[in-house]
């Protein structure tokens, strides 16, 4: 099996190497398409949900401090609503801090260790979150919380988007990022069931919470260990046909320099002066705020309502599976045909109806109506910015670059997030819903923006014949990356 392997990989990094550069795409031979499909849908199968159980697990464990709130943290703690706040601001602190130098060591000590290693840290910490007495307890415990999964969300975007080629990406990360309104709907789910253990060994029902979900995640991580590859050459269920089918067609579709790119200071700040990633670091700000928003308050807003205990778990978990439907046509639809823009400013259009419907209406059905209007706009957006990241970035170091000071101000926008529904404002809420709607007009813009600057530097190399099939040689493209007049961007 080791000599097929290594057969393989001889194979594809001759054709590298005998490559004269990526400007000419069609002297890549083209991966053998029974062979590609069977790949796909084997990586679909099995590495896909491994790596999206990843991020399940870290969004259920960020995000279920909401339902024990819900449950009488609060009270036995006896916090008042700015501790609160506070408490979940501590998260972000470090979160923001540790992403970008974690995430840079992907390659270095491999997404299969560096992964499972984390997930194995903050599962720990989860765990004691449950045994807790008091404020301190609490803010400790979610300090090295966000310290383990800061660079979790962009390794995971970093390591699929190895895998799998710029315009298969979106409905994968449709896929991926339904984790996090699957982990909504779940968390309420499973929460109504574990308040249910309350008094069982001395411990509350919100303690519960945090103990069993975090149990549960310190097990997959020890899993992880043994079952994520390093890299598409590693996957076990391959065979090497299947291997070098999707080396191929990441060869086609990425420079192949990336293999041997090294890590230098200017590969990271060079990110820096590219447009397209400060436009989409706009959009994510907006949706980052949105989507946290609801993650951390969306029990908060149904138990205003008038809905009480394991009601309200309940009641906050259809609008997450709506979502999660929705996002998986969006994006299907997204990467057959090639766009990004359009939908995420769709997406922030289902975000505006429900937080006009919210601020217009005190009828409990009809703003309980608008809460599935703005967690489809939130699940909608997220998958769609979080690919057109890494869609229109190259080389690796500024693609992982870029990725990561996307989530980084994604993560500011958490911590926005933390301070706009005070208790104090139930059950309207005005002040965080009006920021919200301002928020989603402002996704709409950069979105829009973005797609004008990407259009006309698509036209300016479409015009020299950087796109015609055989054109001549503009530049070398193996090392400007996206800077390159053969770089299409994906609008």
């Amino acid at each position: 099996m080791d000599e097929k392997k290594n057969y393989s990989n001889d194979i594809v990094e001759a054709e590298r190497t005998d490559s004269k550069g990526p400007e000419v795409r069609d002297e890549f031979p083209e991966p053998d398409k029974e062979v590609f499909r069977k790949a796909m849908f084997k990586l679909d199968c099995a590495f896909l949900p491994a790596v999206t159980l990843i991020y399940f697990l870290s969004f259920l464990d960020r995000a279920n401090i909401g339902n024990a709130k819900a449950a009488g943290l609060m009270t036995d703690l006896k916090l008042t609503n700015h501790q609160y706040s506070i408490a979940l601001t501590v998260t972000y602190v470090p979160y923001i801090v540790a992403e970008l130098p974690l995430t840079l060591l992907i390659r270095k000590i491999g997404p299969h260790i560096l992964m499972p290693a984390l997930m194995l840290a903050w599962g720990i910490v989860t765990t004691f979150q449950g045994f807790v007495t008091n404020y301190a307890g609490l803010l400790a415990c979610r300090f090295f919380l966000g310290a383990a999964e800061g660079a979790i969300l962009p390794c995971c975007i970093t390591y699929l988007s190895t895998f799998y080629t710029r315009t298969r990406l979106g409905k994968r990360m449709a896929l991926f990022f339904s984790a996090t309104s699957l982990a909504g709907a779940f968390s309420g789910l499973l929460a109504a069931a574990i308040v249910n253990m309350d008094g069982l060994g001395g411990k509350r029902g919100w303690a519960w919470i945090f103990i069993i979900e975090g149990l549960i995640t310190v097990v997959y991580a020890v899993i992880c260990f043994w079952i994520l590859p390093r890299d598409p050459s590693a996957v076990g269920y391959l065979s090497p046909e299947e291997k070098q089918a999707v080396i191929q067609a990441l060869d086609i579709d990425r420079p192949p320099a990336e293999v041997h790119e090294e890590l230098t200071a200017r590969s990271v700040i060079g990110i820096l002066g590219a447009p397209q990633m400060w436009l989409v670091c706009g959009a994510l700000f907006c949706s980052g705020t949105a989507l946290f928003s609801m993650a951390y308050f969306s029990p908060t807003i149904v138990q205003s309502l008038g809905h009480k205990g394991i009601m309200t778990q309940l009641y906050s978990v259809p609008p997450y599976v709506c979502s999660t439907a929705l996002s998986l046509v969006v994006c299907f639809y997204s990467d057959r045909w090639h766009l990004r823009g359009p939908f995420i400013i769709f997406s922030a259009a289902l975000s505006l109806i429900g937080y006009a419907l919210f601020l217009g209406s005190k009828n409990p059905h009809v703003r309980y109506a608008s809460l599935f209007f703005q967690v489809m706009g939130a699940y909608v957006s997220a998958p769609l910015t979080s690919t057109w990241m890494p869609n229109n970035l190259a080389p690796f170091y500024r693609r992982v670059t870029g990725i990561v000071c996307g989530f980084i101000v994604t993560n500011c926008g958490g911590i926005l997030s933390t301070w706009l529904f005070p208790t104090t404002e139930a059950p309207n809420y005005k002040r965080g819903t009006s920021i919200l709607l301002a928020l989603c007009v402002g996704m709409g813009l950069f979105s829009a923006a973005n797609m004008v600057f990407l259009a006309w530097k698509n036209r300016k190399r479409a015009a020299m014949g950087a796109f015609d099939k055989g054109g001549p040689e503009l530049d070398d493209q193996t090392e400007l990356g996206d800077k390159s007049v053969h770089f299409k961007f994906i609008l």
